[in-house]
């Protein structure tokens, strides 16, 4: 057998992080069993669908690198794979259940279920008890069907418990009562989320259905609907929730909450992958940090947690930024400059010297876009004395340093100054002037910097115009 999963987002805004985690765990799952990866866009709520939203969705799953095998301009044996295309097709399933007598049309007024609702409440009867329910008047609903009037179509739940088996939480089981005679046709014709996805599951052969916990009652009226149309039932893995540091569901205050804010924001996206791939699951060698085809190596539904996962944005950034100390030369020179300002001086300078910068501070950043304030620093004549940069100065030998550098620097004609020639300096000082330790190493970049600490000093020096050097050194 061929595992088939499935991600069914609604085209109603932009891909939450959230969303992308289960198309993640799907997506990883279809590779790690040689199966099949089926994206559905369930597009019934046609006020807030948009085909912006859609395409906006499909374009952040596949920079995360979760492209489809079937669906949405792939294509596929077993489509439509847009459900409002498939409204004839549900309106049929709904019909064999009328004909079984498994389903019924509802005449109660809104009235009337909301008083039916606070009754049952209080006396713990199941939530529907309509008239409509009972053999005896499916005659009178049929006529005033025939007649023009609409209604809408619910399932008639039979009596007995209802039991499932999952791969994250084990024996589930439903007592029975706990779900009253659902709608699974609104009167407009369109079937509700619970009808719809059982017969598109079914339909496209779907074999596992990897989803978050919140969907567990609708799980509950979804085995309820296979039973009665004989269905085989897929097996289900319902994965834990999303929760910030706070212990609260997800949301805006816990940092951005779609794919594309991360985008946006300079997150790579194996990093974001890998990251959401840590959230409810666990790597068997406790890894944390993993390409997708490294996951799709050693990935089994039996390693989720049932734990809720506590959405941490500072994991994520050091996610990130071990995938950017992981990149090559050529991948980092690729794709890091799109996040320099255009307009910057980085721009503005050779391949030869844009790459040295690089590789200067592959290992201090987090994000790309840190890059521009580094870019900016080696431009700037400012000088910020802080209480470690005063202390630096105070020193007998920094002056020292100020004043040779000073005198040699006005001697140096070239655009930079080479790492060779700043060695040659710092041991004269060294040899000459007896400077040695912290004071040779933090004077000079006390005087040449402005700044106490940054990352190594020759090359960061050799990437500087002279003439900002020289600007510095007269702001002293």
């Amino acid at each position: 057998m061929t595992t088939r999963v499935r991600f069914a987002p609604s085209p109603t805004g932009n891909l939450h992080i959230g969303g992308a985690r289960t198309a993640l765990y799907n997506y990883v799952f279809a590779k790690a069993t040689q199966g099949r990866y089926i994206l559905r866009i369930e597009d019934t709520d046609r006020e807030r669908s948009t085909k912006e939203f859609e395409e906006s969705q499909i374009d952040d799953m596949k920079w995360l690198g979760l492209a489809h095998d079937e669906g949405p301009g792939v294509g596929g044996e077993y489509g439509p794979y847009h459900q409002f295309e498939r409204v004839e097709i549900y309106q049929k399933f709904a019909q064999q259940l009328l004909d079984e007598g498994k389903a019924f049309y509802d005449f109660c007024s809104d009235e009337e279920l909301a008083e039916m609702a606070r009754k049952n409440k209080e006396e713990g009867t199941p939530p529907y008890t309509g008239k409509w329910r009972e053999e005896s008047h499916w005659e009178e609903a049929k006529s005033k069907i025939a007649a023009g009037e609409v209604a809408p179509i619910r399932f008639k739940v039979p009596p007995g418990d209802v039991s499932f088996t999952d791969h994250v939480r084990g024996d589930v089981k439903f007592p029975e009562g706990m779900v009253g005679d659902f709608v699974i046709m609104r009167t407009n014709g369109v079937g509700t989320y619970n009808f719809c996805n059982v017969i598109d599951d079914h339909q496209h052969k779907i074999t596992h259905v990897i989803r978050g916990e919140d969907h567990v009652n609708n799980t509950l009226r979804q085995v309820l609907l296979y039973q009665a149309f004989g269905f085989s039932m897929p097996e289900f893995a319902h994965v834990s929730l999303l929760i910030g540091k706070d212990r609260q569901k997800l949301s805006k205050r816990h940092g951005a909450t779609s794919v594309k804010q991360y985008r946006e924001e300079g997150y790579l996206p194996e990093a974001l992958a890998n990251y959401l791939c840590l959230l409810g699951w666990s790597h068997p060698e406790e890894r944390d940090v993993f390409t997708i085809n490294e996951m799709a190596e050693v990935f089994d539904l039996k390693r989720f947690s049932k734990a809720h996962a506590i959405y941490d944005i500072d994991k994520l950034k050091y996610i990130n930024s071990q995938h950017i100390k992981m990149m090559d030369e050529q991948s980092l020179f690729d794709r890091a400059g799109a996040y320099i300002a255009k307009d910057s001086f980085y721009h503005q300078q050779s391949k030869e010297w844009q790459q040295k910068f690089l590789n200067l501070y592959q290992e201090k950043i987090q994000l790309f876009p840190e890059l521009n304030e580094y870019v900016a620093q080696l431009t700037s004549t400012e000088l910020i004395m802080d209480d470690t940069l005063k202390e630096i100065f105070s020193w007998e030998s920094t002056p020292q340093i100020k004043d040779y550098v000073t005198q040699e620097l006005a001697e140096v004609s070239s655009e930079y100054l080479s790492e060779e020639i700043l060695g040659e300096w710092m041991d004269y000082c060294k040899k000459e002037l007896k400077i040695k330790g912290k004071p040779l190493f933090m004077g000079f970049r006390g005087v040449l910097t402005g700044q106490n600490h940054g990352p190594d000093l020759k090359p960061l020096i050799a990437l500087t115009p002279v003439e900002v050097l020289k600007k510095r050194m007269a702001s002293l």
